[in-house]
């Protein structure tokens, strides 16, 4: 049997907010199984926002795992992204997991493979995307980003709508969570394209 994955998650950070968008559609082969999931979700009493691309039972695996960690290390970002990759690369059942994390935080983007890797992006970056979309959304919201003034989350939803014109495995269906600098509180938007 085919397995059910899902696709493009992009997190922008601009100005101390950050925002992490994904798109609705879940494949199986070349069906499209579903059009409105959610692979973006707060973790951790809504300081970190996660979302995935990859297998989806997979990612759901992934995301208890990381809350466990996030738990462990009272919240740092950076810990429980190097403590769950530590155990996604070393544990027997773990490592033939099939996912990718985009993790965020109030300071921190980061990005997590079963390989072991925890990326964060250049500091004068700002973005980072994962799956089949996910160099679409990349260029797309890198593009705003520099020639714009936009927020993170309108950033982050533009850049998942051109993504959806190019990439098959994406639709137009977003979600997109941000969490705003530390003194404001944290704001989730459902998005679609009408």
């Amino acid at each position: 049997m085919k397995r059910a994955h899902a696709t493009t998650i992009v997190a922008v950070r601009r100005r101390g907010q950050v925002a992490v968008a994904g798109d609705g559609q879940v494949t199986v082969g070349d069906v499209v199984m579903k059009q409105r999931a959610s692979k973006v979700r707060r973790l951790y009493h809504d300081q970190v926002i996660c979302g995935f691309a990859g297998a989806v039972a997979d990612a759901l695996t992934l995301f208890d795992k990381f809350e466990q960690h996030l738990e462990r290390h009272q919240g740092n970002l950076l810990r429980a992204a190097v403590g769950l990759s530590k155990e996604w690369r070393t544990d027997k059942y773990l490592r033939h997991l099939e996912a990718m994390l985009i993790a965020a935080s109030g300071d921190r983007l980061l990005l997590l493979s079963g390989d072991g890797e925890v990326i964060e992006p250049d500091e004068n970056d700002g973005v980072a995307a994962i799956g089949s979309g996910g160099p679409y959304a990349h260029a797309a919201a890198q593009a705003l980003l520099e020639n714009t003034d936009l927020d993170s989350a309108e950033i982050a939803r533009r850049a998942l709508e051109i993504a959806a014109r190019l990439c098959i495995y994406t639709n137009d269906s977003i979600t997109v969570e941000t969490l705003a600098p530390r003194d404001a509180a944290p704001a989730a938007h459902a998005l679609s394209a009408p």
